[in-house]
């Protein structure tokens, strides 16, 4: 198996939001990481970050 530090072109993908190439493996986009480059390209796009909703507690009105 290889690491995460050898070159392989298939990994590289090109951001939707920015359109940086990047190798998605280093994505912080924790969620969208075949999508973003960061998870500042996510939120600039989508408004919010798929991370904040799965962490988002539901609050039920009284």
């Amino acid at each position: 198996m290889g690491t995460i530090t050898e070159f392989d072109p298939k990994n590289i993908v090109t951001c939707v939001h920015c359109g940086l190439r990047y190798d998605w493996r280093r994505s912080p986009s924790s969620s969208l990481k075949m999508t973003y480059c960061g998870s500042l390209c996510e939120k600039a796009d989508l408004g919010f970050t798929i991370e904040t909703i799965l962490r988002s507690e539901r609050t039920v009105a009284a």
